[in-house]
């Protein structure tokens, strides 16, 4: 198949490599000058070789096309966008006018990002796809190798329109990756494990984030018992949203275990916590001005309260993250994060009545 990936940071470049690896012809598409110039410039002098080291165990791909030119991606049977949320708005009224008939648009991850497609593109003919969290964990360590820390065994998937999602399967299971399909891209949006785990577990350890000037990894220590109440208590404003938009109401241990264990049997909170617990987890956030805060909150938090408010769903938890957090840095999340209106109230109507046929 034919793939084009939006976005050469770390998930770019770790999807680039894999999908390569196994015999995709891969286009790799940067869209700044903003990280990774010196990998992106290693590709392009190295014909598209791109390492994974998986635990000790190296497999090449070889990316056919390396490129700035956003037009490449109408030549592709699926393009995927893997970059930060914070830009979606901005690269999806640039991407979209590009694409056509046929070709699957799958955003990883979505936070219903599908709404600013629409707002391009009323009714488009293409695919939307949504998914909960990058499908390959890790960094770049050096020009031309990625590091993989984890890989999920599976990674729930959401499609727009819903009707559609056998159409979608067709393609998308020819990847590679081991999808598992959601009802709506509602489903996807809202269980981005970043949403719950980075947002309490960055702005609950600001202090040790500052005191140990980036000598610090969040998912091994911050999860205290208490700290873990407050997760608890967010996820659970979480699910009631869920569940008043009609979807299952599915805790954030429950949605981690489905996405990285194919233990049936095992207890859900242990699987985070040996997710945790893994010695491959890279170090951060480094700075309290991180995606973990900037991203997540902005994008998924200030969502997340703007639907509970307008279904008057009482949102604590939620509200006093954003709060702090904004307070902490010094500006306003909410201003520039997602809500309803941002999106397009128009637009988040025809997404959740399709999504309930």
């Amino acid at each position: 198949m034919k793939i084009a990936i939006v976005g050469a940071g770390n998930s770019g470049c770790a999807l680039g490599a894999d999908y390569a690896s196994r015999g995709h012809e891969v286009t790799l598409i940067k869209t700044s000058n903003a990280m990774h110039d010196d990998n992106f410039k290693y590709l392009s002098e190295n014909d598209g070789v791109m390492v994974l080291d998986e635990f000790g165990e190296e497999k090449v791909g070889k990316i056919s096309k390396i490129t700035r030119d956003l037009y490449a991606v109408a030549d592709n049977d699926i393009v995927i966008v893997c970059v930060q949320t914070v830009y979606h708005k901005a690269l999806l009224e640039r991407l979209v006018p590009y694409l056509k008939s046929g070709q699957i648009l799958l955003i990883n991850p979505g936070y219903l990002s599908t709404a600013y497609v629409l707002s391009v593109c009323p009714n488009p003919d293409f695919i939307i796809a949504e998914t909960e969290s990058t499908f390959i964990d890790g960094r770049i360590s050096e020009p031309g190798r990625f590091r993989v820390g984890f890989r999920n065994v599976r990674n729930p998937i959401g499609v727009y329109p819903a009707a559609r999602t056998a159409e979608a399967r067709e393609k998308l299971d020819k990847m590679g990756t081991p999808f598992t399909y959601l009802s709506t891209v509602v489903e996807a949006s809202l269980h981005n494990p970043n949403m719950i785990v980075h947002t309490v577990g960055a702005v609950m350890s600001i202090p040790r984030i500052e005191a140990t000037k980036g000598e610090y990894c969040m998912y091994h220590e911050v999860f205290t018992p208490s700290v873990w109440n407050i997760l608890e208590a967010l996820d659970n404003e979480k699910m009631e949203v869920l569940s008043r938009l009609g979807c299952e109401r599915l805790s954030y241990v429950e949605a981690c275990k489905l996405r990285n264990s194919l233990d049936e049997k095992r207890d859900a909170k242990e699987v985070f916590f040996d997710y945790a617990a893994m010695p491959t987890r890279a170090k951060g956030p480094v700075t309290v001005n991180s995606r973990y805060i900037t991203e997540d909150v902005s994008q998924g938090l200030a969502l997340l309260e703007s639907i509970a408010k307008s279904m008057e769903i009482p949102c604590p938890i939620t509200t006093s993250l954003i709060e702090i957090a904004s307070a902490a840095l010094g500006y306003s999340l909410r201003d520039c994060g997602r809500s309803i209106e941002s999106l397009g109230p128009d637009n988040i109507k025809k997404i959740l009545a399709e999504a309930k046929g």
